[in-house]
């Protein structure tokens, strides 16, 4: 039996923690917060303490798509049915009116097709020129030039097209504005949504809190499986054994493990292996990242026109999507409404942020009724400022392995896809 440790509690940290006790190591995970989860958790509950755990908000609204089989089978391995806290829709990707990209349930590539020649609203032009681009993707093998943006893998198509589908889809799956993102990472996330079989496509919107996708119940797992688990603890040193096994062989803090897996940020991966991987670290520490804020409004009686809707952003519109808890069976009148590649509106500060998403929700939500768009207030802005890596053409990451017996696990690891949660869960297996 090998000594196992996991630096982080993630997403990528949990996976790995979970492989290691089913392959029968003895474990011990060390999170520097004071819970699981990472950059994908629910906040700490105040005042929710036997209440009702839909009051908890989460530091992001997060969805999946059912490509991600490595995420949806690590939930059903610690006993997370994905069916129950997880509402299942073929794609849509609709406006504040109901109007837009709208698929069915069948093959994702012919739906997709059908799909596109459905949105009347378009011009005959524009639907033809987007089936026409993505035949040139499928005949391509959904590959293009490693140097090209997504607005460059673009730049052809009608402005309508990249504006309503295009760019919304770029920023939603890689939080990288279509200027700066790369081509090929967007097209690796086409491909896979639309070529892994029926239901790859599918929007998974949770209705349950973070908390309760995975990290709680993959905590509560380790602890029945004899994992031995710490939290509000930062490591401190990762020194190599002396006179190390062939497999490896590492102190962490002085403790003495077989092998170490580091699940944590890149940053606190480059601190950790400055000393033994100086290289390896310098490529952890060179990322940019990208923000996501996510503004919680409260407006009790109105609702959307579908639980996830795309909006126009703008000037004073920052928010790309929103999503109605309500219609998601969370808090009834609570919405969020999500800026991604929010860096511009970090510049500008919280304060203006939201006041502009207050307006852009007073525009968007139906059913406010006369003089009721003053009963919307802002419950709470959450910006993570850090929230992905920017995807951007030619992005060098460091590789899963950096010495014997120590290696990394995280979305921002060497790897096909964008900083997504089966990214995360993907690397733990590596």
């Amino acid at each position: 039996m090998s000594r196992v440790a996991i630096v982080g509690a993630g997403w990528a940290g949990l996976a790995a923690a979970v492989a290691a006790v089913e392959a029968g190591h003895a474990v011990s995970v060390f999170e520097m917060a004071p819970q699981p989860g990472g950059r994908a958790r629910s906040l700490a509950a105040e005042g929710v303490a036997g209440g009702d755990p839909a009051d908890r908000l989460d530091n992001g609204q997060h969805i999946l798509i059912g490509a991600y089989t490595a995420t949806l089978g690590l939930m059903r391995r610690v006993g997370v049915d994905p069916e129950t806290v997880l509402r299942r829709q073929p794609l849509a990707l609709l406006d504040q009116d109901g109007a837009g990209l709208r698929l069915r349930a069948g093959s994702p590539l012919l739906e997709f097709g059908r799909a596109v020649w459905a949105m009347r609203h378009w011009r005959l032009s524009e639907r033809l020129a987007l089936s026409s681009a993505a035949l040139g993707w499928l005949l391509r093998g959904f590959r293009c030039d490693a140097g090209w943006t997504v607005a460059q893998l673009t730049a052809g198509l009608p402005a309508r097209v990249r504006a309503e589908m295009l760019d919304p889809l770029c920023v939603a799956a890689l939080n990288t504005p279509a200027p700066e993102a790369s081509a090929q990472v967007f097209l690796r996330v086409l491909h896979d949504a639309l070529f892994s079989g029926p239901g790859a496509s599918d929007l998974l919107i949770p209705r349950r809190p973070l908390a309760e996708l995975l990290p709680e119940p993959a905590w509560r797992w380790l602890q029945q499986h004899g994992a031995t688990l710490h939290t509000g603890r930062r490591v401190r040193t990762l020194e190599p054994e002396p006179e190390p096994a062939p497999g490896g062989g590492w102190r962490v803090d002085g403790e003495v493990f077989d092998q170490v897996v580091l699940a944590c940020p890149p940053a606190e991966a480059a601190r950790l292996t400055r000393a033994v991987a100086p290289g390896w670290a310098a490529q952890a520490e060179a990322f940019g990242f990208e923000p996501i804020i996510t503004g919680y409004v409260q407006a009790p009686g109105a609702r959307l026109a579908a639980p996830m809707v795309a909006l126009a952003e703008g000037p004073q519109a920052p928010a790309q999507f929103a999503f109605d808890h309500g219609a998601l069976g969370l808090r009834a009148g609570r919405f969020a409404f999500v800026v991604s590649g929010a860096a511009p509106w970090v510049e500008r500060g919280l304060e203006a942020t939201g006041q502009a998403l207050l307006t852009q929700a007073r525009a968007v939500l139906r059913d406010l009724g006369d003089g009721a768009g003053n009963a919307v207030r802002l419950e709470r802005l959450v910006a993570e400022k850090r929230a992905t890596f920017r995807c951007v053409p030619g992005l060098a990451r460091p590789p899963a392995q950096i010495a014997p017996g120590l290696r990394a696990a995280a979305d921002w690891v060497e790897g096909p896809y964008p900083a997504t949660l089966e990214g995360a869960v993907r690397s733990a297996a590596a």
